[in-house]
C-alpha cells in the first residue's frame, strides 16, 4: 500500500485542521471527485480512513500528494510514471537515476507529438491555403473547397493535405 507524503506545516494557520472531505480536498487542489477515486483505485493514493460516518477523511498530506500527481499529469506524465515517482519518494534510499531516465523518457515523448503536430499544422494549412484561393468563406458549402478535400480524402483519394501519399 502507497504511502501518503508526509504533513508539512501549514503555510498559514488552519483554525480547523480537521481531516478534509473528498469534495474539499479536490477543490484545495483542483481536482475533480471521481479522478480522485480514480487514484485511490490506481494505488496512486492510499485509501484514507473514514469517519464514523462513513465519509473519507484525507489529511493535510493528501494535500500535498494529490497536488505533486495533479503536477505530473500536467506535464503529461503516465499514470505508471506516476507511480513510479512516488514508489521513489517512498524510497528515499533508491537509485535516482530512474526519475532522469523518465524524465528523459517523457522529453523523448513530448518531441515525436511535436513533430507529429507539426505535420499536422502543414496539413491543415494545405487544407486552408484551398479556401484562402476560393476567397476565404465567400461561398457556398456545395463549393467549399475545404469540404471537398475532405470528401476526397474519404474516397481514399490524394487530398491537398495528404498530397505526398496516394489512397490514405
Amino acid at each position: 500500500m502507497r504511502k501518503v507524503f508526509p504533513p508539512s506545516p501549514p503555510e498559514t494557520p488552519r483554525s480547523d485542521l480537521r481531516p478534509l472531505r473528498i469534495r474539499e480536498l479536490g477543490a484545495a487542489v483542483g481536482v475533480e471527485v471521481e479522478t480522485i477515486r480514480y487514484y485511490e483505485k490506481a494505488g496512486l493514493l492510499p485509501s484514507p480512513v473514514r469517519s464514523d460516518n462513513g465519509y473519507r477523511a484525507y489529511g493535510q498530506e493528501y494535500v500535498q500528494q494529490l497536488a505533486f500527481i495533479r503536477h505530473c499529469r500536467s506535464l503529461d506524465m503516465s499514470l505508471a510514471d506516476v507511480a513510479q515517482l512516488l514508489g521513489l519518494m517512498d524510497n528515499p534510499a533508491a537509485d535516482g537515476a530512474g526519475v532522469d531516465a523518465l524524465v528523459q523518457q517523457q522529453i523523448a515523448r513530448v518531441r515525436m507529438r511535436l513533430t507529429s503536430l507539426k505535420a499536422l499544422e502543414k496539413q491543415l494549412l494545405a487544407l486552408q491555403s484551398r479556401c484562402a484561393a476560393h476567397g476565404h468563406g465567400e461561398h457556398l458549402a456545395s463549393e467549399c473547397p475545404v469540404l471537398h478535400e475532405l470528401v476526397v480524402a474519404a474516397k481514399g483519394e490524394a487530398c491537398a493535405c495528404h498530397a505526398d501519399r496516394q489512397g490514405a
